[in-house]
């Protein structure tokens, strides 16, 4: 079984104040507190290709995601690391994360792509963000009702910490525009 979930949601701020935003999520020492289930994020690499002008980059986070005690008791850790691949093109203002988990895998494998986009409302005013996740519990998929029963919970946990997250982007776009202004807050 898979639990896959889709979630859209518009910014109403320009795509470069979105897209910056996405840079900072997780150096910021106020969003530590919001997003206290990232423990750690690391640039593994970045490279500007400029033949096409996309910025590709890879970074590593790990994740502090306590599940239901038996699959604690089965797997032996809370923590899982994680790998982030980001697209930015600028050209055509997009920018595409896809996120996998590269521990766990035995038990649980899940897929997190988030794209950034310009609304088509309001090209250069607003942003939209579509994120689709899969979750897929693997040990279980015999006993196909528990699996089912893990695999909504991690999706609800994703949609909680999803929502914590675009509290941060917000709080972030609205600190960029300020600052572009020469507003201090």
């Amino acid at each position: 079984m898979v639990k896959a979930y889709k979630q859209e949601y518009t910014y109403k701020h320009p795509w470069e104040i979105v897209s910056s935003a996405s840079w900072r999520k997780f150096a910021d020492p106020e969003n530590k507190r919001i997003l206290s289930h990232i423990r750690e994020v690391d640039t593994l690499n970045h490279k500007l290709d400029p033949s096409c002008g996309k910025l590709y980059t890879t970074r590593a986070i790990t994740i502090h995601a306590p599940g239901p005690w038996f699959i604690r008791k089965i797997v032996g850790q809370d923590i899982c690391h994680c790998v982030e691949s980001t697209v930015v093109d600028g050209q055509s203002r997009s920018m595409q994360l896809t996120t996998r988990n590269i521990s766990l895998q035995k038990f649980i494998e899940v897929e997190e792509k988030i794209k950034y986009d310009p609304h088509p409302d309001n090209p250069s005013g607003w942003t939209i963000c579509r994120q689709e996740t899969s979750i897929q519990i693997r040990p279980l998929s015999a006993l196909a009702s528990m699996a089912e029963k893990v695999e909504q919970r991690c999706a609800e946990r994703f949609v909680q910490n999803s929502a914590k997250g675009r509290e941060v982007m917000e709080r972030i776009c609205k600190y960029l525009e300020a600052e572009s202004s020469g507003i201090t807050l």
